[in-house]
């Protein structure tokens, strides 16, 4: 590698790491508002990727389990700079609330804030992100007739349908339907992105999370090391987990809850935090690890839990991206984003409207702060200060 090519990678990473942090510190409404951030900051702003290729990733991230928002995010810094590329999307997005939440556990522990007024501003935020999201990848992935009624299909199926694997299942129907329609469909737009990452090393990463998955449970038993036991109920509630940081919760509640590791009271407080900081939910966990052995148990179990995310990640790419472009396999993709777009507006209705537009003053709220994310093109971050600050407002009015 020349010099040049080294400052370049360099300037990449740098570059990936302070974008990455901005939104690490301003993504707040869970993952689907972290899409929309995601979409915004990375495809339209700086047109990293293509639509579709920004949409093939999100529908191959909903196929795994694990943090779908997470997983985008690696896997666009895989894209943009290579296997330390994603490291460091990772990095920048999930640190700020690795943070807060490890020092929320070690000194604020029992504080409620889940009621704070800045906090119901930033879920207007969210709202705003989301909205402007949907408008825009709904005229991308479903411009059709067809494409529409599967994203209308989706949208009522997951929200009549609530179950473990209601998205993973309405996938795979809309997935078999865009087959059958599609099949024969011409596409002239074809997707521009490339994922350095070889079909070996996929595979040595797909073995390690399988044999981590079964191995960890046997050395549990036979060392019965604390440290080890915490690492593994981590690492299995981030493999088991379809559909998102809140599907998490439980799991993780049964693991360490009934165990007496921490107490519920100590559960709930964490809970509350969670919430009101950015990034992915996830990083709850860096809460219970805190409360359980300190700022040391709080990074042991961010790497357990999003370990596995990683491992999937990268040990797919390769063969998504031979698989997407298949002409055969590019009529059931033309469904599956249809498919994302009715989800992404499921999950709009609930949890994210129903949580956060709860009076007629927070809908006129909402208005303004579209206005001025999409007409007034007013950057991310001013909208998420204004949502903080209007929310304290209300509060206090």
């Amino acid at each position: 590698m020349t010099q040049n090519q080294q400052n370049n990678r360099i300037k990449a990473l740098l570059e990936i790491l302070f974008i990455s942090t901005r939104l690490g510190l301003t993504s707040f409404g869970g993952p689907v508002a972290h899409l929309g951030y995601f979409h915004t900051e990375y495809i339209q702003r700086r047109k990293w990727m293509d639509e579709k290729s920004y949409a093939d990733l999100v529908a191959l991230c909903q196929f795994l389990p694990g943090p779908a928002s997470s997983q985008v995010g690696i896997g666009i810094g895989v894209m943009r700079a290579g296997i330390i590329g994603g490291i460091v999307s990772f990095i920048g997005f999930t640190l700020p609330s690795v943070l807060a939440l490890i020092i929320f556990a070690l000194l604020l522990q029992g504080l409620n804030i889940s009621e704070a007024g800045w906090i119901h501003g930033l879920k207007i935020v969210a709202v705003v992100v989301v909205a402007h999201a949907i408008l825009g990848m709904a005229k991308n992935l479903a411009p059709d007739l067809k494409r529409k009624a599967l994203a209308l299909f989706a949208l009522v199926a997951t929200l009549l349908w609530q179950a473990a694997f209601t998205q993973v299942g309405i996938i795979l129907i809309c997935a078999l339907i865009g087959f059958i329609l599609y099949k024969n469909h011409q596409d002239s737009q074809d997707s521009n992105i490339h994922f350095p990452i070889s079909k070996g090393f996929a595979v040595t990463c797909l073995t390690l999370f399988f044999g981590l998955l079964f191995l960890l449970p046997i050395l549990r038993e036979v060392t019965s090391l604390n440290w080890l036991a915490m690492f593994d109920s981590f690492y299995r509630s981030g493999s088991l987990v379809f559909g998102g940081g809140h599907v998490v919760l439980p799991l993780l509640e049964r693991e360490f809850v009934p165990t007496g590791w921490l107490s519920k009271d100590e559960f709930l407080a964490g809970y509350g935090a969670a919430q009101a900081v950015p990034g992915p939910l996830f990083t709850f966990a860096a809460y219970l690890g805190a409360v359980i052995n300190g700022w040391q148990g709080g990074l042991l179990a961010t790497v357990a839990i999003f370990l596995p995310a990683f491992l999937l990640i990268l040990g797919t790419l390769p063969f998504w991206d031979a698989l997407r472009r298949n002409p055969k396999v590019k009529g059931a993709l033309m469904g599956v984003n249809a498919a994302v777009v009715g989800i992404l507006i499921s999950a709009f209705y609930h949890p994210i409207w129903t949580s956060s537009i709860l009076a007629p003053i927070d809908f006129a709220f909402a208005a303004v702060l579209f206005s001025m994310l999409v007409f007034w093109k007013l950057p991310p971050w001013v909208i998420v200060i204004t949502g903080a600050l209007g929310g304290s407002l209300m509060t206090i009015l």
